[in-house]
């Protein structure tokens, strides 16, 4: 396998790259919010509306996605001449199963009289940093956090609870035999908030967001993205992760996810 997806009779078959840590029969949803972005861009693309960039990305995972044939369907929901919104959809067989709001601004280049640059995010080259696998009980099947994403950490581990700074790249592109775009792998990066900063252990809780929203300034550039992410913890079984989106250029964006907290099923008591 050499992509999240492959295209067969006008839908989107994933492959078991796209998984995710939960279920093995489900979707990690990194490639979901991928496929959303794809079928946004392509949509703005087609409606002869002039270069557009996406903006914010509103994703509401309704139930888990299936590792089956994907249906994704967009349409402008509030179209304009600077802003727009386009709503996609996403369907397993008769089942809708995952929603997206997308808000796109049009493209004008700027001479902007901003204050002097703020240095730029990091000086350190991914490269040379400790690369590390996401541990064993985050899912023992091949999927996406485990196969598909290479990962480099900055500051903080899988071992040790609490904020983290790491760097991450696809290794594979989005759909067999199309070019990934930036939107798209910020989206399905930007989603990896809450599992690399978590606060509970893997296989003793689960710590689950059913939204993901990412709103971007700009679109990244190169294909490491830096996430400087930590999670939140309330009492009474919801939560939120937060990460700060950068490149080597310095913060392009933000992503945010609410959580769903529970005890593992057979997990330690």
């Amino acid at each position: 396998m050499d992509a999240l997806f492959e295209v067969a009779d006008g839908s989107l078959m994933p492959t078991d790259l796209a998984r995710g840590p939960w279920d093995v029969g489900a979707l990690h949803g990194g490639p979901v919010a991928g496929i959303v972005v794809r079928a946004v861009e392509q949509h703005l693309a087609g409606d002869g509306g002039g270069p557009w960039q996406l903006a914010r990305l509103t994703l509401e995972l309704l139930r888990p996605v299936p590792v089956e044939p994907l249906v994704v369907e967009a349409r402008t929901s509030r179209p304009g001449r600077k802003v727009t919104l386009v709503e996609a959809s996403i369907s397993a067989g008769d089942r809708e199963v995952a929603r997206g709001v997308a808000l796109a601004i049009r493209r004008a280049e700027l001479e902007l009289p901003l204050p002097p640059r703020r240095a730029a995010t990091s000086v350190v080259d991914p490269n040379a940093l400790p690369r590390s696998r996401p541990p064993q009980r985050a899912g023992v099947w091949q999927a996406f956090h485990n196969e598909a994403v290479e990962m480099r950490w900055e500051a903080g581990s899988w071992e040790e609870p609490g904020p983290v700074v790491l760097w991450m790249r696809l290794r594979v592109p989005f759909v067999a035999g199309e070019e990934t775009s930036p939107a798209m792998r910020a989206v399905a990066l930007g989603d990896f908030g809450n599992g690399v900063s978590s606060e509970l252990p893997f296989g003793e809780w689960r710590f689950l967001n059913p939204e993901l929203t990412v709103h971007l300034a700009r679109q990244p550039r190169g294909e490491w993205v830096r996430l400087d992410a930590r999670s939140v913890l309330g009492p009474a079984g919801a939560g939120m992760a937060e990460s700060e989106l950068s490149d080597a250029d310095g913060v392009f964006g933000r992503g945010t996810q609410s959580l769903l907290i529970e005890r593992e099923v057979g997990g330690a008591q």
